[in-house]
């Protein structure tokens, strides 16, 4: 589900919006919650008094009171940085203002909508992608948040103490997890982590050299290929780096 807010200090194109969501909604299968601002001010109020963040926000930029990019402008102050924007406007001049506040799109009115479905179905994507792009480690203080990108190897670590250990080195650091290998094997099996050993499951993009039966990784450290995967190991790093090169 993607939160979505509307500012117009107009009810009819609010509620035109709305319609042309619900709309996106039924023909594609994603939901959207939507809520409706009458004003910048009315947004700005739901941030501060610590309202739950939206991930795409479509602003009107002549509004009484604060317009669409005076509002923008003071939600990027605030460190809203991850909320998209799309502008909507009958003036196409104010498409310069709007550069510095991180717009996504920016439509003219009257908007048609099979351009709005499709900058929408557009962000939706993206925001897919994003989430991939995240990994959530159960650990003892919590949960850890870390990039896919930033994660060398994951490996389960043997504990008298703690059931289903795991060692998480990155490229900044080394975390401790708990789960199961198999279980973050099967997680990130489309993406470019492969499981190299019943113990241990390695980021493909972070692979520098084979060295025998072991793998040399990015930051230097060695790991076991187990013996009935290193042709298979060998195979898929290597249609993986031809890929990249392409």
């Amino acid at each position: 589900m993607y939160r979505i807010a509307v500012c117009d200090d107009e009810h009819p194109r609010r509620e035109e919006v709305r319609r042309m969501l619900l709309d996106l909604s039924v023909k594609s299968g994603i939901d959207f919650d939507t809520q409706l601002f009458a004003s910048g001010e009315e947004l700005l109020k739901h941030y501060t008094e610590g309202g739950e963040p939206y991930h795409i926000l479509v602003l009107d930029i002549e509004m009484d009171g604060l317009n669409g990019i005076e509002t923008a402008r003071r939600l990027r102050d605030m460190k809203r940085l991850s909320e998209q924007i799309i502008f909507l406007t009958s003036y196409a001049e104010y498409m310069l203002d709007s550069f510095d506040v991180m717009t996504f799109q920016y439509l003219i009115k009257p908007v048609q909508p099979d351009v709005f479905e499709e900058k929408m179905l557009k962000l939706c994507r993206y925001f897919s992608e994003k989430e991939r792009e995240i990994l959530i480690v159960k650990s003892a203080e919590g949960e850890l948040v870390l990039h896919q990108d930033e994660i060398i190897a994951i490996e389960a670590s043997k504990s008298l103490t703690v059931k289903n250990k795991l060692r998480i080195t990155t490229t900044r650091s080394v975390y401790e997890g708990r789960g199961l290998i198999s279980s973050y094997a099967e997680a990130l099996k489309e993406d470019r982590f492969l499981q190299i050993h019943r113990s241990i499951l390695i980021n493909l993009s972070h692979v520098h050299k084979f060295s025998g039966s072991r793998v040399v990784m990015s930051n230097g450290m060695e790991l076991p290929i187990g013996r009935s995967k290193i042709k298979e190991v060998k195979d898929v790093c290597t249609k993986f780096m031809v890929a990249r090169a392409e």
